[in-house]
């Protein structure tokens, strides 16, 4: 399992997501979920995956067209002229690497090698755009309703967003914010691990503003964690007692 958030704010976009890809009583495993690519002055554009390793791979690997010599590849995703259609081919790519990896014989097998997607960019001259792209290859795009996405294990790091989210936050608030829901659902569910990948980027800066990889014993996300369980204590001691 894992989990992935992208926000969109007025100021450009955050993500995040966690690198565990298997957990057991003997075996863990990490591999990197968040994959970003930037032409300057032109696009930057981030991908965020969940779900089957080998499927979304096999994404990135044909996006990045890997089958090819160094020297004769060339992304696809910097030839479409919109984020809309960025997300048309992602989405087409995804849902024909499940199709080819599902036996003829087995249609069943599909969810096996389901994956889902967060597309998130910027193309000049247009406005950032964030979308959640699904295993059958349709997508629905952020809104002022839907301003943020998760995939993966979402149900523990999701009440934090609903309540605290605001569009207007800064890039520093928005971090915090996606600390705080990762660390509920690293706390909860033992599929979800560290390190985390940060990625931040900004309305019309076509390079990444910041990103970082935060690791267990990383000064600031203790902080916040000791900070938010000591916050959550005296919040529920601050709340009247039931009277009987």
């Amino acid at each position: 399992m894992t989990y992935c958030v992208g926000l969109q704010i007025d100021r450009g976009l955050v993500l995040m997501s966690d690198t565990r890809t298997n957990s057991g009583v003997d075996y863990i495993s990490s591999f990197r979920k968040l994959h970003h690519w930037s032409v300057p002055g032109n696009r930057s554009i981030a991908l965020l995956s969940s779900g089957n390793l080998a499927t979304t791979q096999s994404v990135i690997s044909k996006l990045e067209e890997r089958n090819k010599a160094p020297s004769e590849r060339h992304n696809s995703l910097f030839d479409a002229p919109t984020m809309f259609q960025v997300a048309t081919t992602v989405g087409e790519l995804l849902r024909e690497t499940i199709r080819e990896s599902t036996p003829s014989d087995s249609p069943e097998a599909s969810g096996t090698f389901t994956a889902s997607l967060i597309l998130a960019g910027q193309i000049s001259g247009m406005e950032p755009r964030l979308f959640l792209i699904y295993p059958e290859g349709n997508f629905i795009e952020a809104s002022l309703d839907t301003p943020f996405f998760q995939i993966g294990e979402t149900k523990y790091g999701r009440p934090i967003l609903i309540r605290a989210f605001d569009r207007g936050m800064s890039f520093e608030e928005a971090i915090k914010l996606l600390m705080v829901s990762f660390d509920s659902t690293l706390k909860a569910n033992l599929s979800v691990g560290m390190p985390l990948d940060l990625l931040v980027l900004e309305r019309d800066s076509f390079e990444p503003l910041h990103q970082r990889r935060i690791l267990e014993d990383d000064p600031y996300f203790r902080t916040i964690s000791s900070g938010w369980s000591e916050a959550l204590r005296k919040a529920f001691e601050g709340l009247p007692d039931y009277e009987m």
